[in-house]
């Protein structure tokens, strides 16, 4: 059974930094798609950042282009979402997700499973 754990999240001042972790178990992921989902409130789950477990290839939304970066560790079988620069908009609750890396990856619906989320608050 997959499970996606999500930690990390908490409250920062707009200009820090938060570093959120997934640890992922249950199976081999070396063919999935794994991805940061944000959902903020009262506004629709929108993508945030997805990366190739096997290639480590990336991609990013472009409000957090720049600012956010995901990277995965193999050994651990961890994928980490790394937030620098703050702002305000980006608070929300965070997700994490894996897709089995056939669909596309900024796509919510690709993804076939869910971690239960970890709160970001950036206060102004």
């Amino acid at each position: 059974q997959v499970q996606l754990v999500e930690s990390g999240g908490g409250f920062r001042q707009a200009g820090g930094s938060l570093r959120l972790s997934c640890a992922a178990s249950g199976r081999t992921f070396s063919s999935y798609a794994m991805g940061w989902f944000r959902q903020a409130p009262g506004k629709e789950r929108e993508f945030v950042a997805a990366i190739m477990w096997s290639s480590g290839w990336t991609v990013y939304a472009d409000p957090v282009k720049g600012r956010f970066t995901i990277s995965r560790d193999k050994a651990k079988s961890t994928v980490d979402l790394q937030m620098n620069s703050l702002k305000p908009e980006d608070t929300a609750v965070y997700y994490c997700a894996a897709e089995r890396g056939s669909r596309s990856v900024v796509a919510g619906s690709s993804y076939d499973y869910w971690g239960q989320g970890t709160q970001v608050i950036v206060s102004s």
